[in-house]
């Protein structure tokens, strides 16, 4: 229906994806993944993906606690 999923792994979050690029990949292989899994990012701070930063400043894209992402499925 037009709806893709893309996925920035990222340890900010509570640590959880403390893996390398390649032991993520293999451990959603184990899950039957199908969706884009792209290198592992930043998505917070002054090492944030430029993506993220761009998307943080947009005008929709400021939440009730302003723009930091809060958590892994944000």
């Amino acid at each position: 229906c037009g709806l893709r999923i893309l996925a920035f792994p990222g340890n900010q979050f509570g640590r959880q994806e403390p893996g390398s690029n390649a032991e993520i990949k293999e451990f959603a292989a184990g899950y039957n993944v199908k969706f884009d899994m792209f290198s592992k990012i930043c998505v917070n701070g002054d090492d944030a993906h430029p993506l993220w930063k761009w998307m943080k400043v947009q005008p929709k894209g400021r939440g009730i606690l302003g723009n930091a992402i809060k958590w892994n499925f944000t």
